[in-house]
């Protein structure tokens, strides 16, 4: 089978995701030097704080064990290849380019798991006021691709449309 006219714009987008990933977790491990629960604020609503996601998304599925963290790896995996297949196949530059945020960032995660036991997350950002307080769940780059991949599936299927089959008969 041939591959899509699309994929060289999913693959770029898979490389860029996976390098601005990567790239940020060794500036701040290496060259910052953060530590667990060390806490650099960036502005009133945004923390970088070392976290170590020894689970799935938004901690689920906690692994401490070697053969859990294995198996999470191995998922990634199968995951990743089941968005190469789809990648490989895609029908449109869009589709291309959600499938290469999405498999970018899942590589980029699957290699901290697979170098660090877990994944690397920085980003923490919350609303404190006098009476209400807000934090949501610390990430990454990576997940930052995942889920823009995920959006623009999602903008595609909903707005994007493909032709109508019932008029090219």
């Amino acid at each position: 089978m041939t591959p899509s006219p699309h994929l060289r714009p999913g693959l770029i987008a898979l490389a860029a995701t996976f390098a601005v990933d990567q790239a940020f977790k060794v500036f701040m491990l290496q060259i910052v030097g953060i530590t667990t629960g060390q806490v650099i604020t960036v502005a009133p609503v945004l923390d970088l704080v070392m976290a170590w996601n020894y689970g799935v998304s938004f901690g689920l599925f906690q692994q401490d064990s070697l053969f859990g963290q294995w198996a999470l790896v191995l998922f990634k995996v199968a995951a990743v290849a089941l968005i190469g297949w789809w990648l490989w196949r895609a029908e449109s530059t869009l589709t291309a380019l959600a499938l290469g945020l999405i498999a970018g960032g899942a590589v980029g995660n699957g290699l901290d798991r697979v170098l660090y036991g877990a994944v690397a997350d920085f980003f923490a950002f919350h609303i404190t006021t006098a009476t209400w307080q807000f934090q949501w769940y610390v990430f990454n780059l990576a997940d930052v691709g995942i889920v823009a991949g995920v959006g623009l599936l999602l903008y595609e299927s909903l707005f994007g449309g493909r032709p109508d089959a019932s008029k090219s008969a």
